[in-house]
């Protein structure tokens, strides 16, 4: 076992790698455009009102279109939607359009696109961002749910997709 007191990025994202989560494509349409991102922080803030956040890396300019937009979806994914992960996380260099033509998609309340066979869909209106070290993270007051089939999440761990 290794311990130190130097918590360095690399060493830190080795011991990040240790978190198992939930694996979730956040999108976002509107003035500044249609973007989809795969992501693994996100959770939930309070249950009245309905507010999650979503953390997104801010060194990436076209994440701006969140913030522009005001308005997410947090689309939780499940163990059929490995490639899908792969492909919004930009592993295969597909276009933000040959990202969406990849599934199908709906609208809910914001107008944000919900994938439509995800295990959840949190639709939101953005009511606060906050700019913390390499990453925004983004607070939305849920103004739309889809609750999907009942199958195994996708999960992320040790830098791989595991399924519980």
């Amino acid at each position: 076992m290794l311990k130190t007191n130097d918590v360095g990025p690399q060493l830190y994202r080795d011991a990040m790698a240790q978190f198992a989560g939930a694996v979730h494509v956040i999108t976002t349409d509107g003035k500044a455009g249609r973007r989809g991102v795969t992501i693994i922080a996100a959770c939930s803030v309070s249950d009245s009102p309905p507010t999650i956040l979503a953390c997104l890396n801010r060194e990436n300019p076209q994440n701006d279109a969140f913030l522009e937009n005001g308005v997410f979806a947090l689309n939780t994914l499940g163990a059929q939607h490995e490639q899908l992960s792969n492909t919004f996380a930009g592993f295969d260099g597909k276009s933000q359009d040959e990202r969406f033509a990849q599934a199908e998609w709906d609208v809910l309340s914001s107008g944000a696109p919900t994938l439509k066979n995800a295990l959840a869909v949190f639709d939101c209106r953005l009511v606060e961002s906050r700019d913390m070290a390499t990453h925004r993270i983004y607070f939305g007051e849920v103004t739309g749910l889809r609750i999907g089939d009942n199958v195994k999440p996708l999960l992320y761990h040790n830098r791989g997709y595991k399924v519980l």
